[in-house]
């Protein structure tokens, strides 16, 4: 029986490999596209082929879809929210100009299917809670609006076109592959819990806690961390969903389930042993109280759930990754 084919685009990055890992598992044939800009070699598999090109190549990307895939999944926007505030021209380019080449390369070359990273980011600030797929969208970063912008080409193109997507809304990704397989940390990393580890390793003397007055059980910040096994899993069966059914959807990929910052600090102190260093600094503008979302339409239309619920056992994956 032939295998169906995937086109990760992106698949070198953090997410990226993971669902590169989860889909080749899964006995699906596996093409990575990626720059190598923020995506690492170590990150890559034997099992998946590699060719190395950007998305704002347009000729290229056509060249490596007419070889014929079932399915592309789109991982390549860059998504540093204070560098899309700083430089919205280069998140312009590359997010909303790449997108309408992949789109527009699918299209040429008679592929259907799309799965596309998207983000909480399209929310701004919540006005409840847990936040469902029905929560207004009002962006209040550029990188959030260059998300929404993109579900919105995708929704046009699939009532104009044979196009079909799946727009996955991640909430706060965290973790690692816990069989170890994929090494490549993030660079420069934005994000809470690899900054943490920065901490627990002595790569930093101590770190910030950006306000403690919320109105939330400790004042800090409430998110929703889903491992990125989940993510991935996720994916496969989006990929799964478009070419059974080739409904198009936006769906919410979270836990149901908040943490806040001091949470995950108390609990990194648990799995590894050794004392985080933290200052209170002033909150930052446009940081909510509460995120977190309900994944309610994740189960319905995906049969899918997080297998990681416990905070410990996801930190688990990260730190095992720091001590080898």
């Amino acid at each position: 029986m032939q295998k169906n084919k995937v086109l990760v685009i992106g698949g070198a990055g953090y997410i990226g490999s993971h669902v590169v890992r989860a889909l080749l598992k899964n006995d699906f044939a596996v093409t990575v596209y990626d720059n190598l800009s923020t995506g690492q070699e170590c990150n890559l598999f034997a099992d998946a082929q590699f060719i190395r090109g950007d998305i704002l190549d347009f000729q290229m990307l056509r060249q490596t879809m007419s070889e014929g895939y079932d399915a592309v999944v789109h991982l390549a926007a860059k998504k540093a929210v204070g560098e899309s505030m700083d430089n919205p021209q280069k998140y312009a380019l590359n997010n909303l100009n790449g997108s309408v080449n992949i789109f527009n390369a699918m299209i040429e070359t008679g592929i259907k299917n799309v799965v596309f990273s998207s983000s909480a980011a399209v929310f701004g600030m919540p006005q409840y809670m847990p936040v469902d797929e029905q929560h207004p969208v009002c962006p209040i970063n550029f990188y959030g609006y260059t998300k929404l912008k993109i579900e919105e080409l995708m929704d046009w193109y699939s009532r104009l076109k044979d196009f079909h997507y799946i727009a996955l809304r991640y909430f706060n990704a965290v973790g690692y592959a816990a069989d170890g397989s994929i090494k490549g940390r993030e660079k420069n990393p934005q994000n809470l819990l690899p900054i943490v580890m920065e901490v627990a390793t002595g790569k930093r003397q101590k770190m910030q806690v950006f306000g403690n007055d919320y109105d939330t059980p400790d004042g800090t910040c409430v998110r929703d961390y889903i491992h990125v096994e989940d993510l991935a899993s996720a994916h496969v069966a989006a990929i799964r969903q478009l070419l059974q059914k080739g409904d198009s959807h936006v769906i919410n990929l979270g836990t149901n389930k908040g943490t806040s910052v001091l949470e995950i600090i108390e609990a990194v102190e648990r799995v590894t042993g050794r004392k985080i260093a933290y200052e209170f600094a002033p909150r930052r503008a446009g940081d909510p109280a509460i995120l977190v979302a309900t994944n309610q339409k994740a189960q319905k239309v995906l049969n899918w759930q997080p297998d990681y619920v416990n905070i410990d056992e996801i930190i688990q994956t990260t730190w095992n990754l720091e001590v080898k």
